[in-house]
């Protein structure tokens, strides 16, 4: 049972040091209990609080690593049943799916196309973020040389292996030693042999439950076996299924403190048909998958999902932003024409698409208005001529121009007399009122 707030300050030592970065020991507690901080923040805190609090400091669905190094993924954290409650924590990684029955080039083209997935939007990098490794043969010694592939194809990319066979997992966790693989296939039958390959290991223990008791049931046991970390599967493969078991789990972990199902949640999405594989694995983004499993990494899927990822992974209490500075494209000389325009993430990367579009060299200035698109900004207050002028002449910009003229958007041209009057000596040149008109606004331009 989780402790309330004052329940938590009774076990702290109460000396208001603030180097937990809270006024007071109290307020902390309230922190705490609200899973809004951790307890290794209070640096004073005693032995006995640390066991005592562990339970009510731990977020209800265990943190776990997938993978090493800079391509690692992290599950689990989360803390609310709806993102506009707070925000989805750690985004779901997808993996894609190769069996140790296909032929050698056929599993070699599927890890190359994961390995090179990788897209940049709006200044975040999206990928395919594992591979999982089928043992559907059931030969270890194929799993072996699967695994072996992976290793020297992929190396960066984290790996699932899939098995029931303890022994195909042994020799393949071998192979993988040190990079925090997840060994998927432990069921009734197998439990306790799992269980020991995969602490042996140091690898997470994924479960695949036929059901939702038997689910409980194992993790339950593979907790006595010594195990820490999980991954889960009811079993459900049906959209259906799939929408009723992951809402199931997350609200047994979040509203019933539920220790058997605090786990993150692996959701199989594979499909033989494309455009149905993409909606179930849509609904898994959606509905608290912390890995979805998929046949193909084709390019218009990955585009699809990533952003559906990534629109539900943001936080909607803080807009994306980039930073305020005045970026070049392509290569301006001292006539090129000089932009405005503000630093919201989408915006930015708009706009700067069409300038690249235009061919035309630019310099396009992104000024600071909390992360707002330009006619919010406008309308609050943050993208006004007085900040737009102090902006440009702390810039140092005027050095570079051989003119002084900046090009607003069309959105705000009312600004573009108070702003003259601000910046003397420059003119203002209202520019298109949509992002898509300035590649042929700026050709006209000679």
């Amino acid at each position: 049972m989780a402790l309330t707030g004052v329940e938590i300050f009774k076990l702290l030592p109460k000396t208001n040091c603030k180097k937990c970065g809270q006024p007071t020991c109290l307020a902390f507690a309230m922190k705490l209990a609200q899973r809004q901080t951790s307890l290794d923040k209070c640096p004073d805190v005693s032995e006995e609080a640390k066991e005592k609090l562990g339970a009510a400091s731990a977020p209800p669905i265990r943190p776990i690593t997938l993978g090493t190094g800079a391509k690692c993924v992290k599950m689990g954290e989360e803390m609310v049943l709806f993102r506009h409650e707070k925000k989805f924590v750690n985004p779901c990684a997808f993996a894609v799916e190769i069996k140790d029955t296909l032929a050698t080039a056929d599993a070699e083209r599927k890890m190359e196309e994961a390995a090179a997935s990788e897209i940049d939007r709006v200044g975040q990098k999206l990928r395919v973020d594992a591979l999982y490794l089928s043992n559907d043969s059931g030969d270890p010694a194929r799993f072996l040389e699967l695994a072996r592939l992976a290793s020297t194809k992929a190396p960066d990319l984290p790996v699932i292996l899939g098995t029931v066979n303890p022994d195909a997992a042994e020799g393949a966790l071998g192979t993988l030693a040190g990079k925090k693989a997840v060994l998927y296939g432990a069921n009734a039958g197998n439990i306790s042999a799992m269980a020991e390959k995969a602490k042996a290991a140091k690898a997470t223990l994924g479960i695949a439950a036929k059901n939702m008791d038997e689910l409980c049931e194992l993790t339950e046991k593979a907790k006595s076996l010594g195990v820490e970390d999980m991954v889960l599967d009811s079993g459900a493969r049906s959209a259906g299924e799939i929408l009723r078991d992951n809402t199931y789990m997350r609200r047994a972990a979040l509203k019933k403190n539920f220790k058997p199902l605090g786990f993150p949640v692996i959701t199989f999405a594979n499909r033989a048909d494309g455009m149905l594989e993409t909606l179930v694995a849509g609904l898994g983004v959606e509905k608290y998958a912390s890995i979805v499993v998929m046949n193909e990494a084709e390019r218009w899927k990955n585009l699809a999902l990533f952003s559906l990822r990534q629109n539900i992974y943001t936080d909607p209490q803080v807009p994306m932003q980039v930073q305020q500075k005045i970026y070049k494209i392509g290569e301006p000389g001292p006539k090129a024409p000089f932009l405005i325009t503000t630093n919201f993430s989408l915006t930015f990367f708009i706009v700067s698409g069409e300038i690249e579009n235009s061919k035309v060299a630019c310099r396009l200035a992104v000024m600071d208005s909390e992360g707002l698109s330009v006619l919010t900004a406008w309308a609050a207050g943050k993208f006004t001529a007085g900040k737009i002028a102090q902006f440009i002449g702390e810039s140092g910009i005027e050095g570079e121009l051989e003119q002084r003229e900046l090009v607003i958007p069309g959105y705000v041209a009312i600004l573009s007399g108070a702003i003259e009057d601000k910046l003397p000596g420059w003119k203002i040149t209202v520019g298109p009122r949509e992002a898509n008109g300035l590649p042929a606004f700026l050709k006209a331009r000679g």
